[in-house]
């Protein structure tokens, strides 16, 4: 399968890199342009590209971008993929969006909402980029980590499953993209190393007024 990935930060990379070592072509992108990412190219094993030629080359897109950067993703190159969506809204980093201040939409939806004829799977945001580099277990490992997930597209959940079992983890799928506030920044479930079992209990647990602790999910 062919991945591009538009960001190349510390969670870009970390799934990059994943995804060259379960055999997929892997081609990463940033803002600064390929140039900048010899480094990157080298150490993983994959391609570079503008966003714009990353988008076009995969069969799933996945967006590691800050959220406030959007707005600046090649909408039309992304029509009919499937894209994972790994943002997290920080208001400090990336400025109040009222939306989201007063829960009238979840970021994946706001993501959505842009990429009109996109397949877009809220994945992969709930877990820190060092531990996608350690986490991983082969399939029926009892304590095996479970990342949660939700889209509205049932075929592009089950190609994200698969990538995330491939990557090592189990996955708990939360539903529609509206759902997708379960596991969003500051939820029960943000960031925690949990089985499926136990994932599931704090996707329950998950209220949508109440936050835990801001860096309470570092470890």
């Amino acid at each position: 399968m062919k991945i591009g990935i538009l960001g190349a930060g510390f969670i870009g990379r970390a799934l990059a890199t994943l995804a060259t070592n379960a055999g997929h072509e892997v081609m990463v992108s940033n803002s600064r342009g390929p140039e900048t990412l010899s480094s990157t190219v080298a150490a993983i094993g994959c391609r570079a590209g503008t966003a714009q030629q990353a988008a076009e080359f995969g069969d799933v897109v996945v967006v590691a971008v800050p959220l406030r950067n959007y707005s600046a993703l090649p909408y039309a190159a992304l029509n009919g993929k499937i894209v994972i969506d790994t943002c997290n809204y920080y208001p400090q980093r990336d400025g109040h969006i009222g939306a989201l201040d007063r829960h009238d939409t979840t970021t994946s939806e706001l993501i959505a909402g842009q990429l009109l004829g996109a397949r877009v799977v809220k994945a992969s945001n709930a877990i820190l980029a060092k531990d996608l580099d350690t986490d991983g277990k082969v399939p029926g490992t009892a304590d095996r980590r479970a990342l949660p997930m939700a889209g509205d597209d049932e075929k592009a959940k089950c190609v994200v499953a698969e990538l995330m079992d491939q990557f090592g983890f189990d996955t708990v799928d939360v539903g529609a993209l509206s759902e997708g506030w379960r596991f969003e920044r500051a939820k029960p479930s943000y960031c925690i190393r949990l089985t499926r079992a136990e994932l599931e209990q704090k996707l329950a647990e998950a209220q949508r007024d109440v936050e835990l602790p801001h860096g309470s999910w570092r470890h």
